[in-house]
C-alpha cells in the first residue's frame, strides 16, 4: 500500500480476538479446523487449475510455441479460477446437505447458542437508505418491516430511519411528502426518522457513516435495507438473537434471494441465482467461517465495532479508481474482521429479499459500478493487519471481472490465433480440446446444476416451484438464457475495463425496479459494440467459429434478447404459465403480496 493511501486511512487500534484459545473470537469453532479446510479447498482449487492448464499447454503448444500461445495460457489462467471455485463449492455445498452431515454444526454453529424465546434486549436501528428512488415505493417495504416487528411484541426494541442521498429536487419534495404521510399514518409513537444530506460524500457508505456519528451511540445492532429490500419479522428476530448471543459476531448476513418479478429478465435471472447461491454459499461458508462475506445489505451489524473500525478512506487520486470506496461492503468485512469480530453468512433461505434489475440495460450499469468498485480493492490487497482470508476475499473480488477480461481476451488471441500457421505434420488433439471445453463449461455451470438437483431430491421441494415438470422447464430455459447473455456482459465489463484506464467512470443513481419496455434505440446504443465484435469473429474465424457458438449466439442476439427479456408481455406469458416462479410466487406470504401490489 502506498504510504499516502496509509496517511488516508483513519487509525484505529487493533484489537485482538478473544475468547477460548484456538476459537475463532465467537468460540463456536475451531480454528485449526478451518485451516485444514481452508488448505484443502486451496489444494483441490490449485490442483484442478493446474491439470486443466496443462491440458491446454497441450493444446495451445502444438506444433511449437509463439507469444500468442504464451498470452492465450496467461488468458486462460486468469479466466479459469472462477469456474474452478464454483465446481469445488456446489460439490462441498451439495455434499454437506446431502451427504449425512449437519450444517448446522458444520458450517453455522453460533446459530446453536441463540434461543427463539430471548426477548430482544438490543437496541436495533432499521436503517433504509434511498437515492433517487420511488419514494412511496421504498416506505411501503420499510412500513411492512416495522408492521411486522410490531406484531411479534418486539416491535420497541426497533427504530427506523429514512437515509436519503437524493439530489433531484421533484424526488426529494415527494420523499419529504411521502414520510410525513407516514408518520401522519403511523402515528406519533412509531419511532421514524427521515434525514436528507445535502452534502452526498461516500456515497451510501458515507451516508451511513453520518448516520453512526450522529446516532449510532443510540443503538447497539443496526439493521441495513437497500430501496428494494424486504424481510420478514422473525427472520430479523432470529438473526438478531443470534448476534446477541455472541457477542464477537461483527456481521450476519442473511441467504438474500429475488422477490417474484413480472419481468421476464429478472425471473430468468433471480431463478438460476436461487439455486446457484444456495448451494455455492454453504460450500463457501464451510471454508470462510469467520472471515464471511458483507453484501452491503439485509444484514445486522455491531454498531461500536463497525463505527470504530469500519470507516472507510478516501482513495488517493481521482476517479475511477480514486475517491470514494464504491464496493464499500466487502471492506467493511475484512476490517470489522481484523478488529477481532466475526463476520458470518447464514447460508439458508430465509425471509430475505430483493429485487433485481427488470431489463439487461439496469443489470448492466449496476454491474459495472460493482466492477469499477472491485477494481478500487488493489489498494487494500497490502492494508496492515487484515487476515490472510480477508485479503483473499478482497484479491477474489478484483478477480470476478478480471476473469472476465481474460475471457475477452482469450477470444481476440484465439482470433489472431487463426492467422498463425505452424510447420507440423501432428494431427492437433481434436478430442482433448473438445473435452477441455466441456470440462471447463461444466464447471462454470456446478453451482446451478447442483441447486437444481438440490431441489430434486428434496422431498416435496419441487412443488414448492410447481412441480418437477415446471421446475426443469424453468431450470432449462434459464441455463439457455444464462449462456446468452454471460457473453454479453463479459463483453461490457471487459470493454467498460478498457475505460477506467482512460479515466471512464460512472455515476450512482436510483435504479430501475418495475418491468418496463427497453426500446430497440437503447438496446442499440448500449450493444452496437456486441455486434461488431461478433460479426468480426464469425468473419475471422469462419468455419472455426462452430467452436465458439454459444457465445457467437449469444453477442449475436443481444439486441433482440435485450429488448424481449424486457417487454412486459413477455413477462406476463412467463407468469401465466409460472415459467421460472420462485416459492414465494406459488405461495405468496402475505407482506411479499403487499410489497407488489399483486393481490
Amino acid at each position: 500500500m502506498s504510504d499516502e493511501l496509509q496517511a488516508a486511512i483513519e487509525p484505529s487500534p487493533l484489537v485482538a480476538d478473544t475468547g477460548i484459545a484456538g476459537l475463532t473470537p465467537s468460540g463456536t469453532q475451531s480454528l485449526a479446523v478451518l485451516n485444514r479446510r481452508r488448505l484443502i479447498v486451496a489444494g483441490l482449487n490449485l490442483a484442478t487449475l493446474v491439470l486443466v492448464t496443462a491440458l491446454f499447454c497441450r493444446l495451445a503448444g502444438h506444433g511449437g510455441w509463439t507469444l500468442l500461445d504464451l498470452g492465450l495460457v496467461v488468458a486462460f489462467v486468469v479466466s479459469s479460477p472462477w469456474n474452478i471455485l464454483s465446481l469445488w463449492n456446489a460439490v462441498i455445498g451439495f455434499w454437506l446437505m446431502h451427504g449425512g452431515r449437519d450444517p448446522t454444526r458444520e458450517v453455522h454453529p453460533y446459530t446453536l447458542k441463540a434461543d427463539d424465546s430471548t426477548p430482544i434486549g438490543a437496541r436495533v436501528a432499521v436503517v433504509m437508505t434511498i437515492r433517487n428512488e420511488d419514494p412511496d415505493r421504498a416506505l411501503a417495504r420499510l412500513r411492512l418491516v416495522r408492521e411486522g416487528l410490531e406484531a411479534s411484541g418486539s416491535g420497541e426494541r426497533f427504530a427506523y430511519f429514512v437515509l436519503s442521498d437524493t439530489n433531484r429536487p421533484e424526488i426529494a419534495a415527494a420523499e419529504e411528502a411521502a414520510f410525513a404521510r407516514e408518520v401522519a399514518t403511523a402515528g406519533a409513537g412509531a419511532r421514524l426518522t427521515y434525514r436528507r444530506r445535502a452534502d452526498n460524500s461516500g456515497f451510501k457508505a458515507g451516508n451511513i457513516r453520518n448516520f453512526l456519528d450522529a446516532s449510532g451511540d443510540d443503538f447497539d445492532l443496526m439493521l441495513g435495507l437497500d430501496a428494494d429490500s424486504l424481510m420478514g419479522a422473525p427472520t430479523i428476530l432470529r438473526l438478531v438473537r443470534i448476534v446477541e448471543a455472541n457477542p464477537r459476531l461483527g456481521i450476519l448476513q442473511s441467504l438474500v434471494v429475488g422477490l417474484p418479478s413480472r419481468s421476464a429478465f429478472a425471473r430468468l435471472f433471480q431463478f438460476g441465482m436461487r439455486h446457484n447461491m444456495r448451494i455455492y454459499t454453504m460450500g463457501a461458508s464451510w471454508w470462510a467461517g469467520d472471515c464471511g462475506p458483507y453484501w452491503g445489505h439485509n444484514a445486522i451489524i455491531r454498531i461500536a465495532p463497525f463505527k470504530a473500525h469500519c470507516r472507510l478512506p478516501v482513495i488517493p487520486g481521482k476517479p475511477p479508481l480514486g475517491g470514494p470506496v464504491l464496493s464499500h461492503d466487502q471492506i467493511e468485512a475484512a476490517f470489522m474482521r481484523r478488529a477481532g469480530y466475526e463476520v458470518r453468512v447464514l447460508p439458508e433461505e430465509c425471509q430475505s429479499y430483493e429485487e433485481n434489475p427488470p431489463h439487461l440495460a439496469e443489470f448492466t450499469r449496476r454491474d459495472l459500478r460493482w466492477c469499477q468498485g472491485n477494481m478500487q480493492y488493489w489498494r487494500f490487497l497490502f492494508e496492515p493487519g487484515l487476515k490472510p482470508l480477508s485479503r483473499f476475499q478482497i484479491a477474489w473480488a478484483i478477480l470476478l471481472y478480471l476473469g472476465s477480461f481474460g475471457w475477452m481476451a482469450f477470444v481476440v488471441l484465439a482470433m489472431l490465433s487463426v492467422f498463425e500457421v505452424k510447420p507440423t505434420s501432428e494431427p492437433f488433439p481434436t478430442g482433448l480440446g473438445i473435452g477441455l471445453f466441456v470440462s471447463m463449461f461444466l464447471m462454470s455451470l456446478m453451482p446451478k446444476l447442483a441447486g437444481i438437483a438440490d431441489v430434486l431430491i428434496t422431498r416435496g421441494a419441487a412443488n414448492r416451484y410447481g412441480g418437477r415438470a415446471k421446475l426443469l422447464a424453468s431450470a432449462a430455459a434459464e441455463l439457455v438464457f444464462s449462456m446468452l447473455i454471460a457473453p454479453v456482459i463479459a463483453f461490457r465489463a471487459a470493454l467498460f475495463m478498457i475505460g477506467l484506464a482512460f479515466g471512464r467512470t460512472v455515476t450512482w443513481d436510483g435504479q430501475t425496479r418495475d418491468a418496463e419496455r427497453l426500446s430497440w434505440r437503447t438496446a442499440i446504443s448500449g450493444l452496437w459494440p456486441q455486434m461488431v465484435f461478433v460479426c468480426l469473429m464469425i468473419a475471422v474465424l469462419g468455419p472455426l467459429a462452430i467452436w465458439g457458438l454459444p457465445m457467437i449466439l449469444g453477442l449475436l442476439f443481444a439486441i433482440p434478447l435485450a429488448v424481449l427479456s424486457a417487454d412486459p408481455r413477455v413477462g406476463d406469458w412467463c407468469l401465466k404459465i409460472g415459467l421460472a416462479a420462485v416459492p414465494e410466487e406459488i405461495d405468496m406470504p402475505a407482506d411479499v403480496a403487499a410489497a407488489l401490489h399483486w393481490r
